[in-house]
């Protein structure tokens, strides 16, 4: 069916207009581009002109720039808000890069980019690379377009949904496994995988640490992706007698140093671990992730209440630590018992009378006569 007040000059070209009556009573066409933006956009006139709000004569603005040439500007506020965290300014690189490399993305207008370009987007992109590359796509775009809303280039910022069915790394390493990896771990990796095991560091906070980090009893995360990740961890005696063997024979300010004394990436740690699980036939969905995934969960089975392990973990949301509280069925009915415990407590204190001493507002009042 035909919305009112919104058209196209040309059938089947993708440019729409609005047509509406102004506050003075004049009929006013304006070209507007998507349908949703020519819908938004009659939706504004016709409120405009309820308000008796006067139009400038000339409504024409200059256009907003393509995703190709937003890009460049985006890129450089990524690279000044991001300059400490290279690794960080490389993944939206390149995530901008494989966004452009599709041109109905890269050569609409801002203003243009609406639900269903998102979704032939989404459904190219899915043909050539897995659900969670994808998302990560995704995730740029929809930053992207988030920062031209708050530097007014646009009006409307489009709904973008991730794709569902991501993997989630949800691999916990069991206790013969864990005797059995480290056995076979070479020096290096079996430090680091120590450390994340007892600590829940991730890969790249264990890889970062400098000597001046660890202390007697704690060592200390300078930052991380967010600044939650900025923290002190109580050091296990399993890490403390780690630590103590790489400082005796470092050259290095870093504790994980590799050549010219600086750490490896945690890419080159990771090609490590996958070697040492093929050679130990272990799942593939074990990756070096999995080691703090691990330490997290085993914190969950101890008793750790969530917002411990956010704070352990470094976590931004509570939600992403409640995953890790797993409340067994022994648990579950021990809190029922205590509970019914406590009820009968209660209800044997009312029946002997000697429950809370509770008085009404009328008994306190009226003063007390002597006989």
């Amino acid at each position: 069916m035909k919305q009112r007040g919104i058209f196209e000059k040309v059938t089947g070209s993708g440019i729409w207009y609005v047509r509406y009556v102004d506050a003075g009573g004049r009929l006013r066409r304006e070209k507007a581009g998507t349908k949703s933006a020519a819908t938004m956009l009659y939706r504004k006139r016709k409120q405009q002109a309820l308000e008796g709000r006067k139009l400038p004569e000339k409504l024409r603005q200059k256009r907003p720039p393509t995703l190709r040439e937003f890009s460049a500007r985006f890129m450089q506020a990524v690279g000044t808000r991001c300059a400490p965290k290279p690794r960080t300014v490389e993944f939206y690189a390149q995530q901008t890069r494989y966004l452009l490399a599709f041109e109905g993305l890269a050569s609409r207008r801002l203003d243009e980019i609406d639900e269903s370009v998102i979704e032939e987007f989404c459904q190219t992109r899915r043909q050539q690379v897995s659900t969670a590359t994808t998302n990560r796509a995704l995730a740029v775009l929809r930053r992207m377009l988030r920062l031209a809303n708050e530097w007014r280039v646009i009006d409307r910022i489009p709904k973008i949904r991730l794709l569902r069915g991501e993997r989630n790394r949800e691999f916990v390493l069991s206790r013969d496994q864990e005797r059995i990896y480290l056995e076979f771990c070479p020096q290096t990796l079996h430090d680091v995988a120590v450390l994340m095991l007892d600590t829940g560091l991730g890969p790249a906070e264990a890889l970062a640490l400098q000597w001046p980090d660890i202390h007697p009893d704690y060592l200390q995360v300078r930052e991380g992706k967010t600044r939650y990740r900025a923290r002190s961890l109580s050091l296990t005696s399993r890490v403390t007698t780690t630590l103590e063997e790489r400082r005796r024979d470092s050259t290095s300010c870093f504790v994980f140093a590799g050549e010219r004394n600086k750490p490896p990436l945690p890419s080159s740690l990771a090609h490590l671990h996958a070697q040492v699980r093929r050679r130990l036939k272990l799942p593939q969905v074990f990756v070096l992730y999995s080691l703090r995934h691990t330490a997290l969960t085993r914190l969950g089975e101890t008793g750790a209440d969530a917002y411990t392990i956010m704070r352990i973990a470094g976590h931004s949301s509570i939600t992403t630590s409640q995953r890790y509280v797993h409340p067994s069925s022994e648990t579950v009915g021990l809190a029922i018992a205590r509970l019914d415990a406590a009820n009968r407590k209660a209800l044997q204190q009312a029946a002997s009378g000697s429950g809370t001493d509770t008085r009404t507002d009328t008994e306190l009042a009226s003063p007390s006569v002597s006989h």
